[in-house]
């Protein structure tokens, strides 16, 4: 059955049309460069993308450790605390002496014997992290955060770009990790797809060209939030009419996650921006601007408020 459940989860990446070529016009820059919107079919609800190490777990509860299912989700689970997807690179005797030991932690859990996690160890925990109130797939797993890129912001982005493509946008840039694009995609559902490795860092933003104070103090901001150093989430929906505003199910989501990305990373509130409040943007609505007025709104601070 564990089986069964890793491979719904993992057959739902399909591989993504490419991005057709766009005219790049001066402050006006899409964020969305995905397939054409008429081709685009709305996705199916996303399968629960279960941790590698608590489907072992699972396993060993059932009495099936000596399975080749459970050898199986075994190497999985140390690629999964790697940073990296199911069947990719070889696993090493340091790999699984971790993963044994983060199966055995979650066995502890499933049977009572220890607690669950907290809010704030979640967000520093590698593999595929579950938050409670967040349906989050990893089509690429997280790894260590003092690995990742050091992240100091955070940009919400809207993609101009049809309900139903976050998932084949996220595939997309998975495949190449550092073209046009954002680390994280919202579908419309609430659904988020984590698109690249936490090293990796996509083209977003236009180099942080504002430079005129109107929604935030541009001195600290102009040529300085640029894509070395944010993380960018990226929400689908807001196509034919770019003005409309996120989902309920999507602002409910980016409430959770925002907080999730500032306890991981530990940015503070006041370095949460709209795409708009830093570069010179469609004049037809405020990018972003929705999503991040609420984000600090909650005036959350990393280290456990």
């Amino acid at each position: 059955m564990a089986l069964t459940v890793l491979a719904a989860s993992v057959s739902a990446l399909a591989v993504a049309e490419p991005a057709p070529p766009r005219e790049l016009k001066k402050n006006t820059l899409p964020a969305y460069l995905g397939p054409s919107p008429s081709k685009v079919q709305p996705s199916k609800p996303a399968a629960p993308d279960v941790p590698r190490i608590e489907l072992a777990a699972r396993l060993i509860a059932g009495g099936a450790r000596d399975s080749a299912e459970y050898t199986a989700l075994r190497e999985q689970a140390a690629r999964e605390l790697a940073g990296r997807p199911d069947g990719v690179g070889s696993v090493s005797a340091a790999e699984l002496k971790r993963a044994d030991a983060a199966i055995e932690r979650e066995l502890a859990i499933l049977q009572g014997g220890a607690a669950p996690p907290t809010f704030t160890e979640l967000a520093k925990r590698p593999g595929r992290p579950q938050i409670p109130g967040l349906t989050i797939v990893y089509i690429n797993p997280l790894g260590d955060p003092a690995d990742a890129n050091k992240w100091k912001y955070i940009i919400a982005h809207q993609t101009e770009g049809p309900g139903g493509s976050a998932r084949s946008l996220a595939l997309a840039q998975a495949a190449n990790p550092t073209k046009r694009g954002t680390t994280l995609w919202v579908e419309t559902d609430g659904t988020v797809y984590w698109a690249t490795a936490e090293h990796a860092v996509p083209t977003h933003g236009d180099g942080a060209n504002r430079n005129d104070n109107k929604y935030v103090d541009n001195s600290k901001t102009y040529r300085v939030v640029v894509k070395n150093n944010s993380i960018g989430v990226e929400f689908v929906g807001n196509y034919p009419d770019v003005a409309k505003p996120v989902t309920p199910e999507q602002m409910k989501a980016w409430l959770i996650l925002v907080k999730f990305l500032q306890e991981r990373y530990a940015i503070p509130a006041e370095q949460v921006f709209a795409h708009n409040w830093i570069d010179y943007k469609d004049h037809r609505y405020c990018e972003g601007c929705e999503l991040g007025n609420e984000a600090r709104k909650l005036a959350y601070q990393p280290g456990g408020n």
